[in-house]
């Protein structure tokens, strides 16, 4: 058991480095470049949201976990934006070589499936890794189109991209896409595009869970993660070690759960776990974070907007065996983290081993207790040596 988790974590750990990816894109209110994490999981999210868009025969949860996997090759091999000229040969070889080498990393099994996944999606062939690649061209075009003060010629690569580029094959494929991005650009046809846009504006939304910050920092300790690529790696963590549940799982249900369950910190923030905060405090919040939920949820249609709201809900409530190991996970990166980055959190909140254990333990000994021991076995070194026992 210790040999396979230490594998899973090499895994984990290193895949907290496609946070330093940035992308040519903006985020939304076009403040900074994107990271090639948090846009890992906005596709996970337009995958879900978009589901209504996908031929029957398309699995939209092998879908998301083939978004959650697609760039991590780019720890190696760089993101190469579609107006660079390069040798695109020479870039997919490099790319499988980063693929072999990164879910090398973890149990064979394991490493087998996520190869397989990663393969899949690149060639294109099957319902499920074509309609990945649909999300994965529509979000660019509409984060940019919809940005707050996009670059002029982010927005002349959009049209080139919709015009003969890859983007092109969105007409056939998925014409409100084509079409809506087409009326973004004062080229409209009179298609009609209101089965998106009525999901879209949810979406847009969503992109200001990449401003959220965190008190965790990335592994390097170059600064605090924000609350979007948090979600991205947790939904990874849980996907990895699922395996070592406390109970039996229904996984795509525990990965939607942590796609969806920090969305309310748009308007919410984020509650550092070891800050001080009061019975009163923690009240207010719970209730800043209701209405959070009613306003974002509310944006989508009916029949979307409550069965998500329905599974934050669940997880909020943490009763049932899906929740209870998501809320363990959400427990676990932070600490990997910390560890990783010499204290973080730990050192900025003055934590000490006790309090961690109440805190931490406690919570992911409910849903991965071999996970808490293996954990735990890690960070005990640093708490005796830095004297906080």
């Amino acid at each position: 058991m210790s040999a396979r988790l230490d594998a899973q974590f090499a895994f984990l750990l290193e895949a907290d480095k496609l946070r330093r990816i940035d992308r040519q894109n903006l985020i939304i209110d076009c403040s900074r470049r994107e990271n090639s994490a948090e846009h890992s999981w906005h596709l996970a999210l337009y995958a879900l949201v978009l589901a209504p868009f996908a031929s029957p025969d398309v699995d939209i949860f092998r879908a998301v976990r083939m978004l959650l996997l697609h760039d991590l090759v780019e720890i190696d091999a760089g993101d190469h934006p579609i107006t660079d000229n390069v040798d695109w040969d020479a870039v997919a070889q490099a790319e499988q070589a980063a693929a072999n080498r990164l879910f090398g990393l973890l149990p064979a099994d394991q490493g087998a499936e996520f190869l397989d996944l990663w393969q899949e999606f690149e060639a294109a062939d099957s319902p499920d890794a074509k309609f990945a690649k649909q999300v994965d061209h529509c979000q660019p075009i509409f984060q940019t189109l919809c940005g707050a003060k996009p670059l002029d010629w982010h927005v002349d690569v959009v049209r080139q991209n919709l015009n003969g580029g890859r983007a092109a094959a969105l007409e056939q494929d998925f014409p409100e896409a084509y079409h809506h991005a087409l009326a973004l650009l004062d080229e409209g046809t009179g298609f009609d595009c209101s089965r998106l846009t009525a999901r879209l504006l949810f979406l847009n939304e969503a992109d200001k869970l990449k401003l959220i910050t965190r008190a965790s920092m990335l592994g390097d300790g170059s600064r605090h993660e924000n609350s979007a690529e948090h979600s991205w790696h947790i939904m990874l963590y849980a996907w990895v070690l699922a395996e070592h549940s406390a109970a039996p799982l229904d996984l795509d249900r525990v990965l939607q759960m942590l796609l969806l369950h920090d969305l309310v910190e748009i308007d919410a923030g984020d509650a550092p776990i070891h800050g001080v905060i009061d019975p009163a405090a923690l009240e207010a919040l719970a209730a800043k974070e209701e209405a959070a939920a009613d306003r974002l949820f509310g944006l989508l249609p009916a029949g979307q907007g409550m069965p998500m709201r329905a599974i934050w809900d669940e997880f909020e409530a943490a009763e049932t065996a899906d929740a209870v190991f998501a809320k363990s996970i959400d427990r676990v990166q932070p600490v990997m983290l910390n560890l990783l980055n010499g204290g973080g959190s730990w050192v900025d909140y003055d934590v000490n081993l006790p309090q961690l254990d109440a805190r931490v333990g406690k919570k992911v000994n409910l849903g991965a207790p071999d996970v808490w021991r293996s954990v735990r076995d890690r960070i005990e070194p640093w708490f005796r040596e830095t004297g906080r026992l």
